[in-house]
């Protein structure tokens, strides 16, 4: 699949300044700002950067930032799913995954995230793409923010919702393993039926694979 880029932007007042939302960057324009250093829900800072940029350079790689005149407060990627993960299984390139989304503390709550998800989306490009998130609860900032398991869960799901994402049936593990993890799924209104069963096949690969073990009987 050919990479485009179709750039946006959009702009919110909050008790701090203006905000702006943009996208998808490039990493040569990624370096011109500071990386706010508490984004660091996955690594230090530096090195959530530094993997960020390295997201932006793939060709379906996609970094969307809110930031506060030079310093970038929040962010969301899109990637291929990990090539050892279950949904790199049939290597679909019209696949691609919500691979992180970040927003430091004290803008958290003043919706910079379903923001950066909305801008997502105002990329026509986005809708050649099935796009998925895989929620899993002990990702989830339950201490920081206070909230039980299915309030968070409430939340997250509003907030994917202002993307276009909802909440899809799976027979994955890890997915099954707790009754608040959750497939997240949007899917573009270019993707053709055969990539769309592909991905149903992709969703219940446990059943698929003991069906064929059925058959093979």
């Amino acid at each position: 699949m050919n990479h485009e880029m179709s750039y946006h932007a959009m702009t919110s007042n909050s008790n701090s300044g203006l905000i702006t939302i943009e996208g998808p960057l490039p990493s040569s324009e990624l370096k011109q700002y500071n990386f706010h250093e508490q984004l660091t829900a996955f690594r230090p800072a530096t090195k959530q950067f530094e993997a960020i940029l390295s997201i932006a350079d793939l060709p379906e790689g996609r970094i969307i930032v809110a930031r506060t005149e030079e310093t970038i407060i929040g962010y969301v990627t899109y990637l291929h799913p990990d090539p050892l993960e279950r949904w790199s299984t049939f290597n679909m390139e019209n696949l691609i995954e919500l691979g992180a989304i970040e927003v430091i503390p004290s803008f958290r709550g003043a919706g910079i995230a379903s923001s950066l998800l909305k801008v997502s989306m105002m990329d026509d490009f986005m809708e050649n793409y099935i796009v998925i998130s895989t929620e899993y609860y002990w990702h989830w900032d339950l201490e920081g923010t206070k909230l039980s398991i299915w309030d968070y869960r409430k939340v997250m799901e509003k907030m994917m919702a202002s993307g276009g994402l909802l909440p899809a049936p799976t027979d994955d593990p890890e997915i099954i393993s707790h009754p608040a993890n959750c497939l997240m799924v949007r899917i573009g209104k270019n993707v053709d039926q055969e990539s769309i069963k592909k991905f149903d096949t992709l969703r219940f690969l446990q059943r698929d694979r003991y069906r064929k073990m059925r058959e093979g009987m």
